[in-house]
């Protein structure tokens, strides 16, 4: 039986342009140049959310700032742009401690996501939650073929670092994993009903490798109550009758 699941646009930030994310190679990563055969300016961040607005009804979307993921200058004037338009914003730029998060919603994010691939320490965000209030603090289980990915979480198993997560204060977990992005391959379903039963408690997201309604609703009765979607918009894979439906 299908719940209310929400569909959350991605928008994947590297050198001011909105890029096509394929399994976490960020080296190779190309300007988005279409939505749903529609064009826009390549890499046009604004446009595509636009797009999604528009075309689909999204409300609410998960930016990465690669650039600050990557040790880089992030990209603060970027997302205060797109912070101005009529969504809820998640923001993950390489989050790692309480002044990085305070950063993120001085650019305008709603919410603030912490990731386990540049987190230093459980602690630190233990810290974050603290300072900021859990409900406002989303944890990204970051992984590849279903593997953690960063220091903090090394020796642990997902469901171990998303139960450790949740005990932090964090109100939502992110399940993504890198090697499914933009691949098309389908989400880890077992994998995410294991971190489900392991954290009844939280707003599950997940997200990689989502095709189809139908992937959608398999995620929905896997107990998420959102899903990351880039690749199945962009390319039209997901229509906004897709969108409309699990979202009824």
């Amino acid at each position: 039986m299908v719940s209310f699941m929400r569909v959350i646009g991605v928008i994947d930030l590297l050198d001011g342009l909105a890029v096509h994310a394929r399994a976490g190679n960020r080296t190779s990563y190309e300007p988005v140049r279409a939505i749903a055969g529609s064009p826009i300016p390549a890499g046009d961040a604004v446009a595509l959310v636009r797009a999604y607005v528009d075309r689909f009804g999204l409300c609410e979307l998960y930016v990465a700032d690669l650039d600050a993921i990557l040790g880089k200058t992030p990209q603060h004037d970027a997302i205060r742009g797109l912070s101005s338009l009529p969504v809820t914003l998640g923001l993950d730029a390489g989050i790692s401690s309480v002044v990085q998060a305070r950063r993120a919603f001085d650019s305008g994010a709603s919410y603030a996501i912490v990731g386990l691939e540049t987190l230093s320490t459980f602690a630190a965000l233990d810290q974050i939650c603290l300072a900021l209030g859990g409900e406002h603090i989303a944890f990204s289980l970051d992984l590849r073929e279903g593997n953690t990915i960063g220091p903090a979480g090394f020796g642990l198993t997902a469901a171990d670092i998303a139960a450790r997560a949740a005990q932090s204060g964090a109100a939502a977990l992110i399940v993504l994993d890198l090697a499914r992005v933009g691949m098309a391959t389908g989400p880890d379903f077992d994998g995410i009903a294991t971190i489900r039963r392991r954290t009844p408690d939280v707003r599950l997201i997940a997200g990689g490798g989502v095709r189809s309604r139908e992937d959608l609703v398999r995620l929905a009765d896997c107990g998420c109550d959102a899903a990351l979607v880039a690749t199945a918009l962009q390319n039209g894979q997901l229509s906004a009758e897709d969108v409309r439906f699990v979202a009824a």
